[in-house]
């Protein structure tokens, strides 16, 4: 039971917020920004990534009788192992109760407003009768909005909810919700929602609001694994959809976390 729980909050995935979290910290630094509360947003970072561990942990409850109908998804923690499913809403709702009780204590109200909405998004995103990944609004609920999210946790910890310029919120809305396109092989919308996200990239380098390291940092290590995920849309679905999971959740996750840490404490 404890390592199917521990497995449903998927680690790896942590890298979606890492990466988000080192895009604001790259702006505080070229703005000349002095972070002089490091511990404090290494310990936000920390209460958003288990935030999102139970959350994953959620959507793996909500979806265990259609993931057991799915060859694709045979693999999910609680469809590998019997599982009590009070154990694992108990795990979550108490998993959740902490991360809001530590930032309720420690943290700012925006901050804890943030994680609320991580959470309402969520919520609305998986659970019955909302359950929205079930409807066309899919693609603007998840990923996309989640990035957001992360990205805005990160700037209210720094003091500043907007050193991440306001295009570049929308750059990284349109980025998550491209990636979550191709990931559900939308091949129409995601050339749509890829165009959008060029245009917006193009407005933020002509307003001089993204370097090409900051560039680098938002989009490359999506790009890389949004490559096999493109791939997939032709050839073995499997196998490119592997390669895309190991880049970004587990090769990114290695290097944001080193590079977090540089500017957190060696900068």
């Amino acid at each position: 039971m404890i390592k199917s729980l521990l497995k449903s909050t998927r680690i790896g995935w942590a890298s979606k917020t890492l990466n988000m979290f080192l895009l604001a910290l790259t702006y505080a630094y070229f703005s000349g920004y002095i972070i002089k509360n490091p511990f404090e947003v290494l310990g936000g970072l920390i209460l958003v990534c288990l935030l999102w561990g139970s959350l994953y942990s959620l959507n793996d409850y909500t979806d265990i009788e259609s993931d057991r109908r799915n060859p694709e998804k045979q693999d999910r923690a609680f469809v590998q192992d019997k599982v009590d499913k009070k154990s694992v809403l108990r795990f979550i709702v108490i998993l959740i109760i902490l991360v809001f009780i530590i930032s309720i204590i420690f943290y700012s109200l925006l901050f804890t407003l943030i994680l609320g909405l991580m959470l309402l998004n969520q919520i609305l995103y998986t659970v019955p009768p909302f359950r929205l990944k079930n409807t066309i609004l899919a693609p603007f609920t998840s990923t996309a909005t989640n990035s957001v999210l992360r990205t805005a946790s990160c700037c209210v910890l720094l003091g500043n909810l907007f050193i991440v310029p306001l295009p570049v919120y929308f750059f990284i809305y349109f980025a998550g919700m491209g990636t979550y396109s191709l990931y559900k092989s939308k091949k129409t919308f995601s050339q749509i929602i890829v165009f959008l996200g060029i245009i917006t990239l193009g407005y933020i380098f002509y307003l001089g609001e993204m370097n090409l390291i900051q560039f680098g940092v938002a989009i490359l290590p999506s790009i890389i694994a949004a490559i096999p995920l493109y791939l997939s849309l032709f050839f073995n679905k499997d196998k490119m959809m592997l390669l895309s999971d190991v880049i970004y959740h587990q090769v990114a996750l290695v290097f944001f976390s080193v590079a977090i840490l540089y500017l957190l404490f060696i900068v």
